[in-house]
């Protein structure tokens, strides 16, 4: 029972990141870092193919082994926040749920611009 949770979160997730690899502002990479977390609890098959996917792996690794986050993907996701933001504003949606919603992504912001980014030496190492 427990692997059918951790398998179905991991599905959940690369379904997720998929829909967010074709839409704007909504985010691939965090979708994928929550898959591979998942997978490690247990479906080493699956978590071994994401740390080793060629598009999305050393982003993966590097976020597993430093918790740095590249400086591209912070501009990325900046900016569909900003755009998601933006758009939010004209949406017939509630004033609270607009507030919400943009007060959440800025923290997002605020949070990743915080994480370390990679060095030279561990993109380095992470190649070979």
């Amino acid at each position: 029972m427990k692997i059918l949770f951790w398998r179905s979160l991991v599905i959940l997730f690369i379904i997720l990141g998929f829909i967010g690899a074709l839409l704007p502002g909504m985010p691939t990479t965090v979708f994928l870092i929550l898959a591979a977390w998942a997978a490690s609890k247990g479906w080493p098959q699956m978590d071994a193919w994401l740390l080793n996917h060629p598009k999305y792996g050393a982003t993966l690794r590097a976020w597993r082994q430093n918790g740095t986050v590249p400086r591209k993907a912070k501009y990325f996701a900046s900016i569909m926040m900003l755009l998601s933001a933006v758009m939010m504003l004209f949406t017939p949606a509630p004033l609270a749920v607009k507030v919400f919603t943009n007060v959440t992504m800025f923290a997002v912001a605020i949070w990743l611009w915080m994480r370390p980014e990679p060095t030279k030496t561990s993109q380095s190492s992470e190649s070979t």
